[in-house]
């Protein structure tokens, strides 16, 4: 695929049209690591969390809900 370097603003950039978002599964605010290697090749790698937030908050809930007696005993 060949992008083209725009002009953003004072900036230059290239824009993702939602075809190489949707290959990439990445969506705006997501970060990707920008490695230069030499020879000026640029990768960008996405970073992805391990867990989704809000399934390490469910699983915390029930983990607690499951051993508060235990917890209570510990504290």
């Amino acid at each position: 695929m060949i992008k083209t370097i725009s002009k953003i603003g004072n900036s230059q950039g290239i824009i993702f049209d939602a075809a190489l978002m949707d290959l990439t599964r990445l969506k705006l605010g997501d970060q990707v690591m920008v490695t230069v290697h030499e020879g000026g090749s640029i990768i960008l790698t996405p970073i992805r969390p391990s867990i989704d937030p809000k399934q390490a908050a469910a699983t915390a809930r029930r983990l607690i809900q499951k051993n508060s007696e235990l917890f209570r005993r510990l504290s």
